[in-house]
């Protein structure tokens, strides 16, 4: 434990106290009108993603074609979402949380590329079975609120009402970082997409800007009432093995990893503080290089990296890829990782290269045969043109800091 004076407000940083300890503590500083400054890690959930198992079983490109489908249904709807880069089938990160009093426990999308939170409800309807669900009749800090919320995301939606609670990150058993008077959507409904997902629900960290019913998210909350040591936040990804529901990363809240991650690199201002958005000018693989200023997100909510079709088709062709239209993916040989060429992006003044182990993906096919990490990603005029998913932010740190609007960038420590 250390302490440290800013100003007129003494800040604590309580780190290695106990869990316990840690919570008596915070009441204390409470009751004298002190604020507690915390660095909390948090472990995150590796489980295979919904694309990589429809995939394997060859359902992935039916699947494309019944989103287009949708989406030239009502092309109003969809071009238009507020959160409009998210399909939560894409997911393979995932962190518990406890929301109320005595804490309740949930298995959510920790994801960059959103911004609400929300949990099913013990009124939710058959769509939520099998689903963790609150029950805010037993939880002694929950105030009601009488609002409704409907999310429309890419891949799914959900609606149900408003209330508010503290939200703790991590589980009850580990060092928690609880944000007391945090809004947050119980869900009385949600799509098939969600109902056949591993996690409960999902909690948003990009910026209020994004926020369906401009709530306030819940990192930002934290920051808010001073209960982060800094403003940021690290991610730090472990490389993809074989096996599933296994540690995947850790999220450092309130300060740089520097246990995982090496020297930052450098920073580079966000363009839109509504997702993670900045710009990269150059994309390049093998023989291939597009030079253009692109608007880019950091999304930790997706597997692969997205940007438009002509680049993403002629870095696959660069690397000896091939595209197959029953999967909806490009397949490249197993056997090329080793010797395949780094993908190369040009954020400011640096190239950040990400190593073909990150970006060629084994799922187990069986036939020798390996999918490129990338997708063609049309924003239809909306939004950002690439998406950096977990490929990227497996290769380095990526810190979100929040208070001085950029992201930061430093090489995994992982061999």
């Amino acid at each position: 434990m250390y302490i440290r004076q800013l100003g007129n407000q003494t800040k604590y940083s309580t780190l290695e106290l106990s869990q316990k300890m840690r919570r008596s503590f915070i009441a204390l500083l409470t009751l004298l009108g002190l604020s507690s400054a915390l660095v909390v890690q948090h472990q995150m959930v590796y489980r295979e993603s919904r694309r990589s198992q429809m995939m394997r079983r060859g359902e992935w490109g039916a699947y494309l074609q019944h989103k287009a489908a949708l989406r030239d249904f009502n092309p109003s709807v969809y071009a238009s979402l507020p959160q409009n880069v998210n399909d939560y089938g894409d997911v393979e990160y995932l962190g518990n949380i406890t929301i109320g009093t005595p804490p309740q426990p949930f298995l959510v999308v920790l994801d960059t590329g959103s911004s609400n939170l929300w949990v099913p409800g013990t009124t939710c309807d058959g769509t939520c079975k099998g689903k963790k669900t609150f029950d805010f009749s037993k939880s002694t800090t929950f105030v009601s609120n009488n609002q409704t919320w409907v999310i429309q995301y890419e891949g799914g939606n959900a609606k149900g009402y408003l209330g508010q609670d503290t939200v703790s990150f991590g589980a009850a058993t580990e060092q928690q970082l609880p944000v007391p008077k945090t809004t947050f959507g119980i869900a009385t409904q949600i799509s098939a997409e969600f109902k056949n997902d591993a996690a409960d629900g999902i909690l948003g960290l990009a910026f209020t800007a994004l926020s369906v019913g401009h709530v306030t998210p819940v990192l930002i909350n934290a920051i808010n009432q001073g209960i982060l040591d800094q403003p940021l936040f690290t991610v730090w990804l472990e490389h993809v093995g074989t096996a599933t529901n296994v540690k995947g990363g850790v999220m450092t809240y309130g300060a740089i990893d520097t246990t995982n991650c090496g020297p930052v690199i450098a920073y580079q201002p966000l363009s839109s503080a509504t997702y993670y958005q900045f710009v990269a000018t150059s994309f390049k693989l093998g023989n291939y290089v597009q030079s253009k200023t692109y608007q880019v997100i950091s999304d930790t909510g997706t597997s692969f990296i997205g940007g438009p079709q002509a680049v993403v088709d002629g870095m696959a062709k660069a690397l000896g890829a091939t595209f197959d239209q029953d999967f909806g993916s490009y397949f490249v040989p197993c056997a090329n990782i080793k010797t395949s060429p780094t993908i190369d992006i040009t954020i400011g003044s640096n190239v950040y290269s990400i190593d073909a182990v990150n970006y060629v993906i084994d799922i187990g096919m069986g036939d020798g045969n390996c999918f490129f990490a990338a997708f063609a990603f049309n924003n239809f005029g909306f939004g950002p043109a690439w998406i950096l998913g977990d490929p990227f932010i497996r290769q380095y740190c990526n810190i979100y800091d929040i208070g001085q609007q950029r992201m930061g960038f430093a090489k995994s420590l992982q061999p």
